[in-house]
C-alpha cells in the first residue's frame, strides 16, 4: 500500500509539473523549449550551481552546458552572478521576473492543504520523515 500511494502522489506532482512546462513552451521567439525548462528546474534544485556543477550533474560536456546556459541567459530566464569567494567563478541564478517560483506554486498549494487537513503534530512528523528521506535515503541526489 505504501508503495502504491507514494507512486500515486509522486506521479501527480510530475503530471502537474509537465502540464506547467508545456504551458511555458510556446512556438514563438524567446520561449522556452521543454529541455530548457527542465534545465532551469535542475539549476533551481542545485541551488545556484556553477556551469561545471550543472554539467557534472547532468553528465554532459562543459561546452554543451555553456550553450544551454547562454541560450537561457539570452532569453532572460537565467543570470550569471559572480562568486563572493572567487571573482573568476560565477553561479547560475534564476531570473526573478521570468521563472523563479513559477513551477513550485502547486507544491505550495498542496503544502497548505496538508496543514489544513492534518494536525500540527502530524504535519511535524511528516516534515521530519521527509527530511530523513531527503537527507539519508536519497544520497544519489546530493
Amino acid at each position: 500500500m505504501l508503495e502504491k500511494n507514494f507512486v500515486e502522489v509522486y506521479d501527480k506532482f510530475k503530471l502537474n509539473f509537465y502540464r506547467r512546462v508545456f504551458e511555458l513552451v510556446r512556438e514563438r521567439e524567446g520561449s522556452l523549449s521543454a529541455m530548457e525548462a527542465f534545465s532551469l528546474e535542475v539549476i533551481k534544485m542545485l541551488d545556484e550551481p556553477t556551469i561545471g556543477q550543472f554539467a557534472d550533474f547532468l553528465n554532459i560536456s562543459q561546452s554543451n552546458a555553456t550553450y544551454k546556459v547562454n541560450s537561457l541567459i539570452r532569453k532572460g530566464y537565467l543570470e550569471r552572478q559572480n562568486s563572493s569567494v572567487d571573482r573568476r567563478e560565477y553561479h547560475l541564478v534564476l531570473s526573478e521576473n521570468n521563472y523563479a517560483g513559477l513551477l513550485s506554486s502547486y507544491e505550495m498549494t498542496v503544502m497548505e492543504r496538508i496543514k489544513e487537513r492534518f494536525s500540527a503534530e502530524d504535519v511535524e512528523k511528516f516534515d521530519n520523515m521527509l527530511s530523513v528521506i531527503s537527507k539519508e535515503l536519497m544520497p544519489e541526489c546530493e
